[in-house]
C-alpha cells in the first residue's frame, strides 16, 4: 500500500469517523425527541430530517454550497467571526457526510426509543431519577442495539459518500480527496489498477460494517 493510498484512507476514516460521532449526538438526540415528544409540526420535522435520505447527494451538495459559501450570510459570518471556511476543506467534507448520513442514525434511533416501554422510564422517575439519569440508565441501554446498527450503517455510507463531498470539499489530494473521489479520479485517469484496489478496499470495509449491523439488528429483534 503506497503512501498516497494510506493518506487517502486515513483522510476518509477521519471524515467518516468525525461525521459519525457528530451524528451519534445529534441523530440520537433527534430520534429520542421525536419518539417521546408530541408537538405541532412533528411529522413535518420528521420529513425534513429524513429528506437527505432521498434527495440526490449532488442536490444536498448544492444546498450546502448555498448555505456555507463565502457569499452566503452564514458562510460570511463564520469567516468573519471565527475565521472558518468550510469550502474545499476536510471539515466541509465532514459537514457533507453528516448531512447525508444523518437519517441513517436518526430513523433507527427513533424506532428504537419508540420500542422502549415508557412505563419503565416513569418508574425510574418515581424512584427519584432525573431526566438525564432516566435517559442514560433506562432509555439508552434498552435502545442501544438499534441505535448502534444505524451508526454502523451511517459510518459505511459516510466512508463512501461522493456527490455532496465533491461539491463542497472538492478533490484536493491529501486534503479533501476521499476514497470514493479517488476512485472517480483513478477511473477518469485510466488508472485501472488503482481504481480496482480502492474499490476492493472500500467494498471490504463496507461488507464488514454491514455484517456487524445485521448481527446487531438480529440481536435487537431477538431481545424484544
Amino acid at each position: 500500500m503506497n503512501e498516497s493510498l494510506i493518506i487517502t484512507l486515513l483522510l476518509s476514516l477521519k471524515v467518516a469517523g468525525t461525521a459519525t460521532l457528530l451524528n451519534i449526538i445529534f441523530g440520537t438526540a433527534a430520534g429520542f425527541a421525536l419518539a417521546r415528544w408530541r408537538f405541532h409540526g412533528r411529522n413535518l420535522l420528521d420529513t425534513l430530517l429524513t429528506l437527505p435520505m432521498v434527495l440526490p447527494p449532488t442536490v444536498m451538495g448544492y444546498y450546502l454550497l448555498v448555505a456555507f459559501g463565502r457569499n452566503s450570510a452564514l458562510g460570511a459570518w463564520l469567516k468573519s467571526a471565527f475565521g472558518i471556511n468550510l469550502i474545499f476543506t476536510w471539515q466541509g467534507a465532514v459537514i457533507a457526510a453528516v448531512v447525508v448520513t444523518f437519517p441513517l442514525v436518526f430513523k433507527p434511533a427513533r424506532a428504537a426509543f419508540e420500542e422502549v416501554n415508557p412505563q419503565l422510564e416513569q418508574a425510574a422517575r418515581v424512584l427519584g431519577l432525573n431526566e438525564w439519569a432516566v435517559f442514560f440508565r433506562v432509555s439508552l441501554p434498552l435502545a442501544w442495539r438499534g441505535i448502534l446498527a444505524g451508526i454502523l450503517l451511517a459510518f459505511a455510507r459516510a466512508l463512501g459518500e461522493f456527490g455532496a463531498t465533491l461539491m463542497i470539499a472538492g478533490s484536493i489530494p491529501g486534503q479533501t480527496q476521499t476514497l470514493s473521489i479517488s476512485i472517480y479520479e483513478a477511473v477518469q485517469a485510466g488508472n485501472d489498477a488503482l481504481a480496482n484496489g480502492l474499490v476492493v478496499l472500500v467494498s471490504a470495509v463496507c461488507i464488514v460494517v454491514l455484517l456487524l449491523a445485521g448481527r446487531l439488528m438480529k440481536a435487537h429483534e431477538g431481545g424484544k
